[in-house]
């Protein structure tokens, strides 16, 4: 499979200007806003205010804590589009370090017309868009704003059509852009990225085995089978008629290939900016902060005096119940629970949003008044809607980890967003894991994995599986925990097997003294600055040079 990777010509071509599309601008939902969001202060040191990003105008009624509107940024543009495509935009910066320009466009207006476009879409591209339901029609809507707003900033600015220009739509909920680029501005090179396959996410998603039966599976087929015809058919055209079609690891590389017929042309990893971490003493203060708060919240709810020196572990991100990897953690806690070679406690984590009516407001005033607290749910920090049909309520029953006084291993659930105001801890997902002292990602389906390299970044060793594009570029390094990143195998059949080796090596943390684990927590931090965007930026200058070749010479 031809894929670029490591590779890099000494002489590119390099885009005069930028435009980035992206569900996830200036909206954090997933893994994709850390990609941007990071990856921006770098991009913008070369390209400056010739970089624009554009997202979804969610915020329409509320205040977009993320976004900052400059009234006085692109004022003719705005007005422009508003007489020429008869869409409102807000323009202003993205506060994220870098501060780049971002558009921001209410799209819901092109949801009249969705059917012309689908119309024009099928004509342009051939996008089967007869099956659609759920969120296709806002994302392609969005998708098609996106690309109304190039073409419109092009013609407002006069910019000449011999100008390099690059547009760069990520996932297939922004493809329709690029749809329309063709159409109307052809000589602009076209970027798309799949950071995951719609259908290969569905397959894992759906309990079908992806890995082993991977060369067998078609994509159109599937498709069908799962109900995915229009998702799968705009990702599909929209990797073949981009000028540079990437993927964000090799092992989605090769879903790519078997399920969307199309070799990515080159792999962008995803890299990251840790100025997010604090340093020093700062660093020392807000862990021991985050130790107390964690120990205080695990002893309220548990009702019972943690050991000194119990072992922190979490696990967070989407509430995947396989896909993350929380069914073969959880059956790991039970092997540990088991254990008897050694005493010492292990209190596990798992933060992952869920269906939840709001914080326990019995939790919430017995931490406040430093009184016991008197329930019987002793696992959950939040009220859940349907605890009966919670996966990670129904295998802590199923694996009897029911925090009772003998047992070993301690769970404490938090199925809420961590942003802040969740009502118990009150403070951001990184605040508090800085706090832990291990976390485990035994990911089945994650085509990056950006949960164990933020631990890692926070000096927090991490354990996840070669079935992570994370966990296979860490590979080429050592793979046991006491590196730093402890790597197991994993596959469509071994998550009994997975479990066993994830409770063994959480174990061999356990027996380590405070010496080797400063050592391994110095080692984690190091693999994560292999992994900042000055390393990795060059993938993107490469595929942006692919674009602009190919675009010539398709013109």
């Amino acid at each position: 499979m031809p894929i670029i990777f490591y590779t890099m010509a000494t002489t590119e071509q390099e885009p005069e200007y930028i435009f980035e599309s992206s569900w996830e601008v200036c909206n954090m939902v997933g893994g994709i806003y850390t990609v941007l969001s990071t990856r921006a202060a770098t991009l913008v040191k070369k390209h400056s205010d010739k970089l624009i990003f554009i997202g979804p105008d969610v915020w329409v009624e509320h205040e977009s804590p993320f976004f900052k509107e400059d009234t006085s940024l692109l004022r003719e543009l705005a007005v422009y589009i508003t007489a020429s495509y008869g869409l409102h935009i807000r323009v202003g910066r993205w506060m994220v370090p870098g501060n780049p320009i971002a558009i921001l466009v209410d799209f819901y207006p092109l949801l009249n017309q969705k059917d012309e476009i689908y119309g024009k879409v099928w004509e342009t591209a051939r996008v089967n868009s007869l099956g659609a339901y759920g969120d296709y029609d806002e994302s392609s809507m969005f998708g098609y704003a996106s690309g109304m707003i190039i073409d419109a900033y092009l013609k407002c600015y006069s910019i000449p059509t011999s100008t390099c220009v690059a547009a760069h739509f990520n996932e297939w909920m922004t493809s329709f852009g690029l749809f329309y680029l063709r159409k109307h501005q052809p000589g602009v090179a076209t970027l798309f990225t799949t950071h995951a396959t719609s259908i290969g996410r569905s397959i894992a998603g759906n309990q079908k085995p992806l890995y082993n039966y991977l060369n067998e599976y078609n994509g159109d087929q599937m498709a069908g089978e799962l109900n995915m015809v229009s998702k799968h058919s705009t990702e599909k055209q929209a990797a073949h008629l981009a000028d540079c079609f990437t993927t964000v690891s090799k092992i989605t590389a090769l879903e790519c290939s078997q399920l969307l017929d199309k070799d990515p042309d080159i792999i962008t990893p995803n890299g990251f900016e840790d100025d997010f971490v604090p340093g020093g003493k700062e660093f020392t203060r807000q862990r021991s902060e985050a130790r107390k708060l964690l120990r205080k919240v695990a002893e309220t709810l548990i009702g019972e005096q943690l050991h000194d020196d119990a072992l922190f572990v979490g696990t967070a991100g989407r509430y995947e119940y396989k896909n993350k990897g929380l069914d073969v953690f959880i059956e790991s806690l039970k092997h540990l629970n088991d254990y008897r070679a050694s005493n010492r406690q292990v209190v596990a984590f798992i933060m992952v949003p869920a269906w939840i009516r709001g914080h326990r407001a019995d939790l919430a005033n017995s931490l406040q008044h430093n009184y016991p607290l008197h329930a019987y749910n002793r696992l959950s920090t939040h009220e859940l809607h349907d605890y009966q049909g919670d996966p990670v309520i129904g295998a802590l029953n199923w694996f009897h980890l029911h925090n009772q006084p003998g047992d070993r291993v301690k769970v404490v659930f938090v199925p809420a967003y961590l942003n802040g105001k969740d009502g118990i801890f009150n403070k951001s997902y990184y605040e508090l894991l800085i706090g832990l002292d291990l976390t485990v990602f035994a990911s089945y389906y994650e085509p990056w994995g950006y949960t164990p390299l933020e631990s890692v970044a926070f000096h927090v060793p991490t354990i996840t599986t070669d079935l992570s594009g994370f966990g296979e570029w860490v590979s080429d390094l050592p793979q046991h925990v006491r590196t730093g990143v402890g790597i197991i195998h994993r596959s469509d059949y071994n998550s009994h097997e997975v479990a066993i080796e994830l409770a063994a090596m959480i174990n061999d943390f356990l027996a380590e003294n405070e010496t080797s684990i400063a050592s391994i927590r110095k080692k984690a931090a190091a693999i994560a600055q292999k992994a900042l965007w000055k390393h990795f930026i060059h993938f993107y200058e490469k595929a942006y040079s692919i674009a602009l070749r190919n675009a010539q010479t398709r013109i």
